[in-house]
């Protein structure tokens, strides 16, 4: 009996080690599949993305609908534009993307996320510089007119285009993608604008160009007289570059303005200015349209180009050398300022949507995309019977 119950002792033994060495393996195996899950990215974390467009284009890159992805990855997005319309932001959850402006761009995966890419429609328009005019078709290509001396008007291969400005010798154009083009006189650096990204506009004066990024701030090349100071801007949403100065619109509807001391004229003096809607800079004053429709202007007083206290139901201002355009609710134009040239023959037009002053002309585009110009025209930059930039 002592020799069974030993061999049985000794049985149980063995078994009962044999049990505890397997659930000790089976917690140690449990213990590194947890590990390598939550630390190694083995079966992480993982959020969804949910990705669409509004009309006039689409996300070809990850495409559209809902994808899964592992926490910190970072997606790359990429969208196709329709003919016609340009990209404006990506909207939504946006928290992580690297340019919310960029139609090529990256989310990186540290939540739920859900965006939408943003499109609008490419509105065609006119600008005008000193003696040529340049107008934006709505299948993003441009056309020009007038003198070519500086090869400003050379624009025909340009495509993708969402605005143009026109500065006294050169011409510029933004890209869809917010890049920039310009042509024209460079003797300042005023077309050195190859390197701006996520531009949402552009303006062009004498011998710089200015452009507005979509978090406020302002970048500017060309002439170094006190127009390109505008490094410290910031809350900006709109700039308007005049001869020698330049003007930025706050979103709180305040002004402020930069230039060469030498030639100031009073145009600076925007400081007190309030409930602006829109700003324009001409060769020597500054113009700003209130939210009520009337108008205000400072600067050079000789040609009467200020006195537009008259004006009211005013919706778009546009400033020439030496003279003020207004568009009136009705389609209508109004001008004043020098007369010398014409450019302020505007009174018969009819079914106008957009007006630009140039040197010493003036431009309308109408509803039906035709052009139509008064002023001085040695250089041909009237010659816009042609035009349809619908």
């Amino acid at each position: 009996m002592k020799i069974l119950f030993s061999a049985r002792r000794h049985d149980f033994i063995v078994v009962v080690s044999i049990f505890l060495i397997a659930v000790a393996l089976i917690a140690g195996m449990v213990g590194c599949v947890g590990e390598e899950g939550v630390g190694e990215g083995g079966g992480g974390i993982e959020y969804s993305l949910t990705i669409d467009s509004t009309s006039g284009g689409t996300v070809t890159t990850p495409g559209e609908g809902t994808f899964v992805y592992e926490e910190g990855t970072p997606v790359l997005l990429m969208v196709s534009v329709d003919a016609g319309y340009q990209f404006i932001n990506w909207a939504g959850d946006v928290g992580t993307v690297a340019n919310v402006a960029a139609a090529t761009t990256t989310i990186t995966m540290n939540g739920d996320y859900s965006i939408t890419a943003s499109f609008a429609e490419i509105i065609p328009m006119v600008a005008a510089g000193l003696n040529h005019t340049v107008g934006l078709e709505s299948d993003g290509t441009v056309v020009a007119t007038g003198s070519n001396t500086y090869g400003q008007c050379d624009v025909s291969s340009w495509t993708g285009i969402v605005q143009v400005a026109a500065g006294e010798y050169h011409t510029v154009g933004l890209r869809s993608n917010g890049s920039v083009v310009a042509v024209g006189q460079n003797d300042h650096g005023q077309c050195d604008v190859d390197s701006w990204t996520g531009i949402v506009q552009v303006a062009a004066g004498r011998y710089h160009t200015v452009g507005l990024k979509p978090d406020g701030t302002v970048v500017a090349v060309g002439s170094w007289r006190g127009q390109c100071d505008v490094d410290s801007w910031t809350g900006i949403v709109q700039v308007a570059a005049g001869r020698y100065h330049t003007v930025g619109l706050k979103a709180k509807s305040s002004v402020v303005a930069v230039g060469d001391e030498f030639w100031n004229m009073g145009q600076w003096y925007v400081g007190i200015w309030t409930s602006i809607s829109q700003i324009a800079a001409g060769g020597y004053h500054t113009v700003g349209l209130k939210s009520d429709g009337t108008v205000v202007a400072v600067g050079d007083l000789s040609h009467g180009q200020c006195y537009v206290a008259p004006w009211a139901d005013i919706t778009q201002v546009a400033a020439g050398v030496h003279h003020t355009v207004g568009l009136q609710s009705d389609g209508t134009a109004v001008a004043t300022g020098m007369l010398d040239d014409g450019q302020c023959d505007v009174g018969g037009w009819p079914n106008i949507v957009q007006v630009t002053a140039g040197g010493y002309h003036t431009v309308g585009l109408r509803a039906n995309g035709q052009v139509v110009a008064v002023g001085k025209n040695d250089g041909g930059q009237c010659d816009v019977g042609g035009w349809d930039l619908n």
